[in-house]
């Protein structure tokens, strides 16, 4: 029996653009402009009725598709993993699916109740405990006040949040945040399950017991759908899944199928980026991220190749809001499947108001032959997350030269070129006989 049914799913959304007005762009725009603007569009519309509205000439409107044409049913009690690059249009479809927004075009029929885990709070009231929100939520699913007593302390034993479950949640960590919202969401018993890349802010103990946990419910008859750019969780867990890419299904089907489509196809270097407008930079009212680019410290080979044997330097550059912040970078290195290769921060140092950077140098024979992407983070006091990004850089490193007659693949996610001593220590039995006796 089909639970979820989507036909032609398409969202749409109208991204406004400032153009130049008279040369500069961004200039101030004064209260008369305004006025003179307005004026001039309603007396158009009074002497000109049947013309159609033009917009602002120093404004423009582009339309972006967040989702097109996307079809497809789930059965009941599949878990089907959703994946993609960044802005693929993944979080958008589990909105629509959530009913938190609505398809600009299509439809989608959903038959059950349905919990989403999108965002990390969501749901939550900050003034209220978390036993106050265990209620709130399961009240929001429809549940009376009996079955979520029910199910009470089985959540609160999963969350590991027993000694703070009479606290505002607004006092919370992101950790204790994902513990608990992803508790009440898997326990409320709803038909349907929907989780977002939020695991991934929980510790390796904690994912294991969510992947356990969906596992459990998809046992029980229940339907999962679970975004992740962790291709081993994704292959462990759901049985099917789905590839989008700006937007448009790509394919779907066998989950390994689908991995190795992506792994194949879907992933290309980004060796730079660089935000000129600190104003639409990545980032919020406390930093934002200016540039990050990947160097080539390569003198020996002179080629813009990253070989096994290549040393990197991953630099970033942020703008800092903050009039005086102890500040620092923490940078992940992650591979094709998701897994975390290793973390590594900066020192935290008190910087004012302005640009900042920070260069991470990783050492030649270190990786293995494989397409790695950064996450970076930066973090105030060395404990609270200021803002962060997936995938601001992709890279591959390739094995060129090997020594050896070995050309299979090298085992491990990291090949480092280890300091080893060997020395002969004695001959064996029969060689020291032979030895002994002249032979």
């Amino acid at each position: 029996m089909n639970v979820i049914k989507a036909e032609n799913l398409g969202k749409k959304y109208i991204i406004s653009h400032q153009q130049e007005r008279g040369g500069k762009s961004g200039k101030y725009t004064n209260l008369r402009d305004v006025i003179s603007e307005k004026i001039g569009k309603l007396s158009n519309k009074l002497f000109n009725p049947f013309t159609r509205n033009e917009t602002s000439p120093h404004s423009a409107h582009e339309e972006f598709w967040a989702l097109r044409n996307v079809s497809f049913e789930i059965k009941q009690g599949e878990r089907v993993g959703i994946i993609g690059r960044n802005g693929a249009g993944k979080s958008t479809l589990l909105k629509i699916l959530s009913r938190i927004t609505e398809p600009t075009t299509g439809r989608v029929s959903i038959k059950g109740r349905i919990a989403s885990l999108l965002e990390v709070g969501t749901g939550f009231h900050p003034e209220l405990t978390g036993r106050e929100n265990i209620y709130l939520n399961g009240a929001i699913l429809g549940m009376a006040k009996i079955e979520i007593k029910k199910n009470f302390d089985e959540i609160v034993a999963f969350a590991e949040v027993e000694k703070f479950l009479d606290t505002p949640v607004k006092r919370y960590s992101s950790g204790m945040y994902v513990r608990l919202a992803f508790a009440v969401a898997a326990h409320l018993e709803p038909e349907i399950l929907v989780v977002d890349e939020v695991l991934a802010v929980g510790d390796a103990q904690f994912q294991k017991k969510c992947l356990g946990k969906m596992e459990e419910v998809g046992r029980e008859g229940r339907t999962v759908l679970f975004v992740s750019h962790n291709m081993t969780a994704l292959k462990i867990l759901c049985s099917r899944a789905m590839l989008l890419d700006k937007g448009d299904m790509v394919t779907e089907g066998e989950t390994q199928a689908v991995v190795n489509h992506y792994l194949q196809n879907m992933t290309n270097s980004v060796l730079e980026q660089v935000w000129e407008n600190r104003e639409t930079a990545p980032g919020n009212d406390k930093v934002r991220l200016r540039s990050a680019r990947i160097i080539i410290n390569d003198e020996e080979h002179h080629e813009n190749v990253i070989r096994v044997d290549t040393p990197l330097k991953i630099e970033f550059e942020c703008w800092n809001l903050l009039q005086e912040a102890e500040l620092n970078f923490s940078m992940s290195l992650y591979n094709a499947e998701g897994l975390c290769i290793f973390n590594t921060v900066s020192p935290a140092v008190v910087y004012r108001a302005g640009l900042i950077r920070g260069v991470c140098a990783i050492p030649g024979n270190i990786l293995n032959d494989e397409t790695y992407s950064v996450m970076i983070m930066i973090v105030k006091d060395m404990s609270v997350p200021l803002f962060s990004k997936n995938d601001v850089l992709v890279f591959e490193v390739k094995d060129i030269v090997r020594e050896g007659a070995w050309y299979g693949k090298w085992h491990g996610v990291v090949r480092p070129k280890l300091v080893w001593n060997t020395e002969f220590i004695q001959p064996t039995v029969q060689e020291s006989f032979e030895i002994t006796y002249g032979k």
